[in-house]
């Protein structure tokens, strides 16, 4: 089982947005697909590798958010069966919908940001249960349902004979570009922290010892990585709940809360570039609406 990182150049900057290609013993998998808007420059990584599209059968979605899952149809479009949460699989098959609300916040960015998000087949699309195994390419996949960042989200745990097992984790692990601070991604609908902080105890009880991480690469680390986001992402929530509390507006919290991650990212030691990538992975406005949203449900219930 040989793992390969291929880097879309996201924005126009690296380290951004990976997916993950996996050779096995019997083909390819693919795991992440990017948002459509990068698939000319993942059509280029692969085929500076003697790849294509169609040489794919199987690919793995963590979740279907436009930076993870925006250009799967163009590989079903190629034959390839798309893996991905029961919850997430409608709006693969008539994903509407799911780009109209996102264009109501992106607006006149949204092609640029995302591209077009086309309908696939649901004869393609197949929706694993939780700890359910798919064999494809000679490979182990095995589907953990990992909530808290989006209901919908899978955590995939990839095996080989006699290969150690990792895991390509998603949002559920966090955005670490610079190795230095693990960020937790916050947009909305679907943040909960207990669900998130539950999913963690899961990542931490799997004998993988190895993550991937859609942004950015491969974790050694497990429990320290894990034991950051977990205090981050608690941080982020506590920064926010007075101001849920208050009721005050997002537009009036969006400045101070990008201050106040901006200045967790130094403190780590990020540099400059380096800030630049953490806002492209995790736009810290993202995160005012979905934590906002969170404790209103919250203080509400």
């Amino acid at each position: 089982m040989t793992i390969h990182t291929l880097d879309l150049g996201f924005k126009d900057l690296d380290h951004t947005i990976a997916v993950f290609v996996i050779e096995g013993s019997d083909g390819l998998v693919l795991v992440e697909t990017g948002p459509y808007s990068t698939f000319g420059h993942l059509e280029t990584a692969l085929a500076a590798n003697g790849w294509k599209p169609a040489d794919f059968r199987h690919v793995f979605l963590s979740h279907i958010h436009f930076d993870h899952a925006g250009a799967a149809w163009a590989f079903a479009r190629e034959g390839a069966t798309i893996h991905v949460h029961p919850k997430g699989l409608p709006h693969l098959a008539a994903p509407e919908k799911l780009y109209n609300s996102a264009r109501m916040i992106y607006g006149d960015e949204m092609d640029s940001l995302w591209g077009a998000m086309e309908p696939i087949p649901e004869n393609l699309l197949h929706a694993p249960e939780h700890g359910e195994t798919v064999h494809a390419a000679g490979l182990r996949c095995t589907a953990w349902y990992t909530p808290g960042h989006a209901t919908h989200h899978i955590a995939w745990e990839i095996s080989a004979p006699g290969v150690e097992s990792v895991v390509f984790t998603g949002d559920v692990a966090g955005v670490c570009i610079e190795k230095q601070y693990v960020s937790p991604p916050c947009p909305p609908p679907d943040i909960h922290v207990e669900d998130w902080q539950a999913s963690i105890r899961l990542l931490r009880e799997l004998p993988a010892q190895t993550l991937y991480l859609t942004h950015f690469g491969r974790i050694t680390d497990k429990n320290p990585h894990l034991d950051q986001l977990e205090s981050n992402l608690l941080a982020w929530a506590a920064w926010m709940k007075p101001h849920a509390e208050n009721n005050t507006p997002a537009a009036e919290i969006s400045p101070a809360f990008e201050a106040f991650v901006r200045g967790e990212l130094v403190a780590a030691g990020i540099p400059p570039e380096g800030l630049a990538r953490y806002e492209a992975a995790n736009p810290a406005f993202m995160s005012v609406a979905g934590l906002l949203r969170y404790w209103k449900k919250k203080l509400t219930a």
